[in-house]
């Protein structure tokens, strides 16, 4: 699976926001925040194939995580992010 290569992470502040830059003026109602987390993994998978593992992957290299917390973690973000139309069909 890959990232919607049409959206764009842009960080306001503190608050990390995925965009439709085509979009004339931006409709808030298809604005999606995320964490700082989920944040550093959008960039960290934008523009590559990726899967469950990958994520479980990058978040046990880079966090102090076991690995049934980020099977757990990288579940939830990967729905969410499927619920949300964040991923290429």
């Amino acid at each position: 699976m890959k990232l919607r290569s049409d959206l764009v992470l842009r960080t306001i502040g503190s608050d990390h926001l995925i965009v439709d830059p085509s979009q004339d003026m931006i409709d808030l109602s298809t604005v999606y925040t995320l964490n700082s987390t989920a944040a550093w993994l959008w960039e960290e998978l934008k523009g590559k194939e990726f899967d469950h593992t990958t994520i479980v992957e990058l978040l046990r290299d880079n966090y102090e995580v076991d690995a049934a917390q980020a099977q757990s973690d990288a579940e939830v973000l990967l729905a969410d992010f499927e619920r949300q139309g964040l991923l290429e069909k």
